[in-house]
């Protein structure tokens, strides 16, 4: 079964790694957290440790159907494997999604280029090549979604429900979070 694959590193933020997922699995989709450092506890940008599902070393991502980065920290754009893992995917026609800080990766990767983006204030510098949309929660352009921040976290993960699993299944989920 293909999985949806979202990354913790120390400093993420945790509203927008743990809310992503308490949303996709409300959907009913099969997500699974990735350590990035050598631990399966990761600490969040606000002290709180998260186990993660696996580490990055043992995760197969020839399983993957998404890869999602939370923000929080721009230790995700130093992290050398998750940018070559994202990459790769992508080359090959993956959707890729970031939140936040995040949406810096795939802009150091060339991934945004000609596509509409967002991100939080002050990171637009990092979205080379990207057409700038950030007045919006949520952009999805082709396999990529961005989203802009910790508030909009709930409008960003309907966003990656409403493209893995339809429109029907967003407002079902968003009708039982009591979201518009």
């Amino acid at each position: 079964m293909k999985t949806i694959f979202l990354f913790l590193i120390t400093g993420f933020e945790e509203i927008e790694a743990l809310a992503t997922v308490d949303v996709l699995r409300r959907a009913g989709l099969p997500v699974r957290t990735v350590s990035l450092t050598d631990e399966r506890t990761v600490t969040g940008s606000h002290g709180i440790p998260v186990v993660a599902d696996g580490l990055f070393e043992e995760t197969d991502f020839g399983l993957a159907e998404m890869l999602v980065i939370p923000g929080g920290t721009p230790a995700f754009d130093s992290h050398e494997g998750l940018k070559r893992e994202v990459q790769a995917f992508y080359d090959k026609g993956g959707r890729v999604a970031a939140i936040c800080a995040s949406p810096m990766v795939l802009g150091g990767l060339g991934i945004l280029r000609g596509r509409r983006a967002t991100c939080y204030p002050g990171f637009e510098k990092y979205l080379s090549g990207a057409i700038l949309a950030t007045d919006k929660a949520a952009v999805v352009d082709g396999n990529v979604i961005t989203g802009r921040g910790p508030g909009l976290t709930l409008d960003f993960a309907l966003t990656l429900v409403e493209v893995l699993a339809g429109e029907a299944k967003r407002h079902e989920v968003a009708s039982q979070l009591l979201v518009g």
